[in-house]
């Protein structure tokens, strides 16, 4: 057996923000991919895998117990696969902020859901959020807590905008330049970040006052901005706000960013060959980069590994 793929994803715009109800941009990113399959001959790594399903099972077991109007799933045949020794077989590295977790989630709503909301049915806003609900639900095994985004771009493979907690719609982002001199991309930091103590920091910060200041009036207001601008492909002025953006996460989300990467990520600011932002949660995996002259951007950071994601 094998089920279908379900990629990973990159948050360009939104980290964080999303928690506390500000924009967020998230397309689809199909260089990494994962789909469920049985393997009877079990090595080391499915049999993790499946291990892992196993722990989840029961979590999905209790989730339609305590929730049953939300979702349920079929747990016998889940179960039984698990024992033929299903396992996710997936390219996406975890804990680098493009949503390994979200895959799995997407995968087995998929292949185990009653009564599914398809990907070909008329996706009104209320069937998006009930989706984003139950698979915020069902990550929550994995995070502690989730926005339920991650699984949800998983399983739609459209980019999606976040306009608010409970306002959300695919995206169509303007299309790529082939040979454009502007890019986004990835850059390795060499190491997993945890989401969930990320999330911890981010929720004991919030309450205090001038934390929550910043976040409103600087951090919501230029990721607004970006997304704003990337989506009308006003590339001039998304630069000038994602400088901003990158300033103010530098500034007041210090233990988010990998400490070899403080002095790298002020040097971008200074010379304007490059902008960082946190991809995901942050405090390792990759940091996502914004460049307007990928060459002038590759040659600044020639010591790191770039993947390009989108070119402008």
């Amino acid at each position: 057996m094998r089920g279908p793929l379900f990629y990973s994803k990159i948050l360009l715009f939104g980290e964080y923000g999303i928690i506390k109800d500000s924009k967020g941009l998230s397309i689809p990113y199909n260089v990494y991919k994962g789909a469920l399959k049985i393997d009877k001959n079990q090595t080391p790594e499915t049999k993790n895998s499946n291990q892992s399903l196993a722990r989840f099972a029961e979590y999905l077991d209790t989730l339609q117990k305590e929730n049953p109007e939300l979702v349920s799933f079929d747990i016998a045949s889940l179960t039984e696969d698990i024992k033929q020794g299903l396992y996710f077989d997936s390219s996406i590295p975890q804990g680098y902020g493009v949503g390994s977790s979200g895959a799995l989630v997407a995968a087995v709503y998929d292949k185990y859901a009653f009564d599914k909301i398809t990907i070909l049915e008329n996706l009104t806003r209320e069937k998006l959020l009930t989706l984003k609900h139950i698979f915020a639900e069902m990550e929550s095994f994995f995070h502690g807590k989730s926005s339920g985004l991650d699984p949800l771009n998983s399983y739609l493979s459209l980019p999606i905008l976040i306009n608010s907690k409970d306002h959300i719609e695919p995206a169509g982002i303007p299309s790529q330049v082939k040979n454009g001199k502007g890019a986004v991309f990835l850059l390795d930091s060499g190491s997993i970040g945890e989401t969930a103590p990320m999330v911890q920091i981010f929720m004991e910060n919030m309450k205090n006052e001038g934390f929550r200041n910043m976040l409103k009036n600087q951090f919501a207001k230029h990721t607004d901005a970006c997304i704003e601008d990337f989506l009308q492909g006003n590339v001039k002025s998304l630069f000038g706000n994602i400088k901003q953006l990158s300033k103010v996460v530098l500034e007041n989300f210090k233990p988010m960013i990998p400490a070899q990467f403080h002095k790298l990520w002020k040097k971008g600011i200074d010379s304007n060959a490059y902008y960082l932002k946190l991809c995901g949660s942050g405090g390792g995996g990759y940091i996502l980069g914004f460049t307007e002259d990928l060459q002038k951007a590759q040659k600044a950071l020639k010591n790191y590994k770039l993947e390009v994601v989108y070119t402008f």
